[in-house]
């Protein structure tokens, strides 16, 4: 479990070749929900982005709608995340997008090289129509396979063309055993799965959520003080089945203190100063969320004080 400093949220998005990167990117712009993103991409090529999002463009940077940006890094992807850090005051969260070929491992270990920024997730999107044949070639297994294994969430993009979801996905957790896997149709994925939680956090939101997109939320109360540890361990457990989670809650060591959990990855920081200390929300997708079983991990980390 790292510690990591309130940095600028980058997320990886991994895949082969034809499994849908791009347009479950031009996707999260269209519902970016007023998060400023920008889109690192390895190169323009055949021009990754709607055409009706470009704004205008000058030099590597597309300027897009919402105030969004795309930019290319070419061959040096830790120059172009410098520059972007140092953006930081005007985008809210990072995409990079990765070539059908690149491992988001890798990349993502490329994040320790700039600072002010950090790994919030790995998504990998895989073809559910053809990942299991691909997964067997002799020519690619080898890129397929290392590109799930580096994953904290798949989406099974095409999900359409192979409905036997059950099937796959459990055909999916020795390639993928970190990960949580997302059935998604023409990259249509609720926006909370890849961004993460941040409306939840206002005071209006609801206690309990459940939209069409098959996501659900809950929010709990953390009054008393926790072992954050415990908390975050708990919450990453695979047989809870949360998509994400991120808390704010009071360590009786470390003090006000940050939770995130993306599937089985679980991560503590220092909470900031506004931060609303006291406060759990937690995202399962296709499922309820069982409160009981958050109830009973959050009694844990409050006895392990």
């Amino acid at each position: 479990m790292t510690d990591e400093a309130r940095t600028l949220p980058v997320t990886v998005i991994g895949g082969y070749l034809g499994a849908g990167k791009t347009t479950l990117v031009n996707h999260l712009l269209r519902h970016a929900n007023g998060r400023r993103i920008a889109v690192a991409v390895n190169e323009f090529g055949a021009l990754p982005i709607d055409q009706d999002l470009i704004v205008g463009a000058e030099g590597n940077v597309l300027t897009l709608a919402g105030g969004c940006i795309c930019c290319t890094f070419g061959s040096d992807l830790v120059a172009g995340l410098m520059d972007l850090a140092a953006r930081a005051g005007t985008i809210d969260h990072i995409l990079v997008e990765a070539s059908g070929v690149a491992l988001p491992g890798a990349i993502a270990q490329s994040l320790s090289l700039v600072g002010g920024l950090s790994l919030d997730s790995i998504a990998v999107v895989a073809d559910a129509e053809t990942v299991r044949v691909r997964a067997s070639d002799a020519y690619i297994a080898d890129t397929i396979t290392r590109q799930l294994a580096d994953a904290d969430i798949v989406l099974l993009n095409k999900i359409d063309l192979a409905p036997d979801f059950a099937s796959l996905r459990d055909w999916l957790v020795p390639f993928a055993p970190n990960a949580d896997m997302v059935p998604v149709t023409h990259g249509q994925v609720a926006p909370e799965i890849v961004f993460g939680i941040g409306s939840a956090f206002d005071a209006s939101a609801p206690r309990s959520l459940h939209n069409a997109q098959g996501l659900y939320s809950e929010a709990f109360d953390l009054s008393h003080p926790v072992h954050a540890a415990v908390l975050a361990t708990g919450l990453a457990a695979r047989d809870l089945g949360l998509v994400r989670a991120k808390g704010f809650v009071r360590d009786a060591v470390r003090g006000p203190t940050l939770i995130q959990v993306v599937a089985r990855r679980p991560t503590l920081s220092t909470a900031p100063p506004t931060a609303p200390v006291g406060r759990l929300v937690c995202i399962a997708h296709g499922r309820p969320i069982d409160r009981r079983a958050v109830a009973a991990i959050i009694s844990r980390a409050r006895g392990a004080l």
